[in-house]
């Protein structure tokens, strides 16, 4: 979303782990999670993934706040669920993680884990005291995967994803659109340097929307019947 006039994003923390995590009931990870098991999740990016992934799982909408969200799967409501680390690490419950999915391989969702501070764009003096809580790394990755967001014109209907984090002084995005059944899935990764990030996630959005994602975006928002 456009900030309105006046207002700007006067710092971006360093991120904290953008990675999704899985909490079993019975312990264990994805791969040792019995057939047909049931996993709850509100997410439709991490439905069409575990799909991809486990096509044998059955996804189960989940809802709550967190500590809700935990107690049912201790409860066996569920086998499993999936949620974001950074939400757990911050309440300080990193002992309930049972297992950690690679961001390079079940995609998180864009910006997860980072925050960004907004701030009147004439205060000054609110600007130099956020300048140390700036961390230039995140700001770059982060903007890729806005920027492919956007050009995707995405919005919660439609499973997407995207990663960037900065290597070797240059940006590397992996972007994901997915059919909501996770059988179709177009993923890409395009590097570029930093400056040119914002131009990476645009890139990068084209060039799935020309392999093909495209149908899937115009079939999922003509059935929801937006755009």
């Amino acid at each position: 979303a456009e900030l309105p006039r006046g207002l700007e994003i006067g710092a971006v923390p360093v991120r904290e782990d953008p990675r999704d995590v899985l909490i079993v009931h019975a312990g264990g990870d994805l791969a040792g999670l019995p057939v047909h098991a049931r996993v709850g999740t509100s997410s439709l990016r991490r439905a069409a993934q575990l799909k991809c992934l486990r096509p044998d799982i059955q996804t189960e909408d989940l809802r709550g706040n967190l500590d809700t969200r935990l107690r049912k799967v201790e409860l066996g409501q569920y086998d499993a669920i999936i949620l974001a680390a950074a939400g757990i690490h911050r309440m300080g419950w990193n002992e309930r993680i049972t297992a950690y999915l690679d961001p390079t391989e079940f995609l998180p969702a864009i910006g997860q884990g980072a925050l960004g501070i907004e701030i009147r764009s004439e205060n000054e003096a609110v600007q130099r005291l956020l300048a140390p809580l700036h961390d230039p790394d995140t700001a770059v990755a982060v903007q890729a995967e806005r920027s492919f967001l956007k050009e995707l014109e995405g919005g919660c209907q439609v499973p997407i994803a995207g990663y960037a984090r900065v290597l070797n002084g240059q940006v590397q995005l992996t972007g994901l659109v997915a059919s909501l059944d996770g059988e179709k899935i177009y993923r890409q990764t395009r590097t570029a340097s930093c400056d040119r990030a914002q131009s990476l996630g645009c890139d990068l959005a084209r060039e799935l929307l020309d392999a093909g994602a495209r149908r899937i975006l115009d079939e999922v928002y003509r059935t929801a019947g937006v755009h």
